[in-house]
């Protein structure tokens, strides 16, 4: 980013897309996406191992002495971007998304490099309220050994997940706790949920005096937890930016070469005010998705906010524009043999995800109306809001 009001991608941002783009069209085309989503488990470690490895992108964000790139969160956000465009199968949510994030924000040297290099990966079984974190919704507990027990719904990328950081109420309050699923094996119950979208898989994940190593301790975990959420909703809504641009590209591509009564379909009034409609909405929440990932790197908004926006932006963005691919590409639009339904599936779930976008834009309202408040300027309102 230059040093100006205007903000633009470094070179160096350019060619990590590209890179990136030309990984995500050679290990993520349709038939390797149809192929991933039926199989188990349901993504290809392999695939996943180059990311980190070879390519480097899972830890962009992560500093140097814990074993990152030493990038910033805009660079993660580029990587994460151009997989969400070929609808990436593999646990991008619960490990770059979320894991990783906490523990950074928690100073954890233990396990980053192996999920910064890809041979291990992650889950976030922690709730959230809307996309926040509430100690009082903490539904496992913790022994003063760290023997964890009690059940989290929901947990994406779970069922195949080597770790889980588990929030867990303790004898002293509410830690962070790494627990090693697979040496925990009869500990750890995870049930896979059928949902929606089979290219993000989602569990239950039942725990009975699993031994859970302390990430972060009462005094620092909700700020831990708190960062997670901030930086896996700029993330997500970064991912859900590439989703709507690859649909926007489809859209257009398909509407100048569809003829009707002998024109292009793209040549109608009614489709080319669509396909403007959705470019209005891809680059607002480009823009809002690229200022959160700035803000929580640099500290220069309030990051609550930031994120906010975020989520309260992409997340009807990309459905809109799944619905409205549907509905250019007309009775193919909706059929399981093209790849607009797989989209739309994506987007449906990603938008419950880190809180819908009403529960988002009512943060916004108190998180603004309670500056204005601390400011000494209530809001009043005209009839005009």
């Amino acid at each position: 980013m230059a040093d100006s009001p205007e903000f633009v991608f470094s070179d160096e941002q350019r060619e990590l897309r590209a890179a990136v783009r030309r990984f995500a069209a050679d290990q993520s085309d349709e038939q390797v996406v149809r192929r991933l989503m039926e199989s188990e488990p349901g993504f290809d470690p392999k695939a996943w191992a180059r990311l980190g490895g070879e390519l480097g992108v899972l830890g962009l964000s992560v500093p140097e002495e814990l074993g990152g790139v030493g990038g910033t969160l805009v660079d993660q956000a580029v990587a994460v971007e151009e997989l969400g465009a070929a609808l990436f199968c593999g646990p991008l949510f619960g490990t770059v998304m979320l894991a990783i994030p906490a523990l950074v924000a928690a100073g954890d040297e233990q396990l980053l490099p192996a999920l910064v290099e890809g041979t291990r990966t992650a889950a976030f079984a922690v709730g959230d309220r809307g996309g926040a974190f509430d100690p009082a919704d903490v539904t496992v507990r913790a022994t003063a050994d760290g023997a964890l027990s009690g059940t989290v719904e929901r947990v994406v990328d779970a069922a195949a997940a080597d770790d889980l950081l588990v929030a867990a109420t303790g004898p002293d309050g509410v830690g962070l706790y790494a627990v090693d699923a697979a040496a925990a094996a009869t500990q750890v119950r995870r049930t896979p949920l059928t949902t929606l979208d089979s290219t993000r898989r989602q569990a239950t994940v039942a725990l009975d005096g699993a031994v859970g190593r302390l990430v972060a301790g009462p005094d620092s975990a909700e700020r831990v937890i708190t960062h997670a959420l901030q930086v896996g909703a700029a993330l997500l809504a970064a991912e859900q930016v590439g989703g709507a641009q690859h649909l926007l590209d489809l859209s257009v591509e398909y509407a100048k070469g569809r003829l009707q009564f002998g024109r292009p379909i793209g040549s109608f009034q009614a489709v080319k005010h669509t396909l403007a409609d959705m470019l209005v909405e891809v680059e607002h929440a480009r823009s809002a998705a690229y200022h959160a990932a700035w803000a929580l790197g640099d500290g220069s908004d309030d990051p609550a906010l930031a994120a906010s926006i975020a989520q309260a932006t992409a997340s009807p963005a990309f459905a809109g524009v799944a619905t409205d691919t549907i509905q250019v590409h007309g009775g193919i639009g909706f059929t399981w043999e093209y790849q607009a339904q797989l989209y739309y599936k994506r987007a449906v779930t990603d938008a419950a995800l880190l809180g819908s976008a009403e529960q988002h834009r009512g943060r916004i309202a108190r998180l603004v109306l309670d500056t204005a408040s601390a400011d000494g300027a209530p809001w009043v309102a005209t009839g005009t809001e």
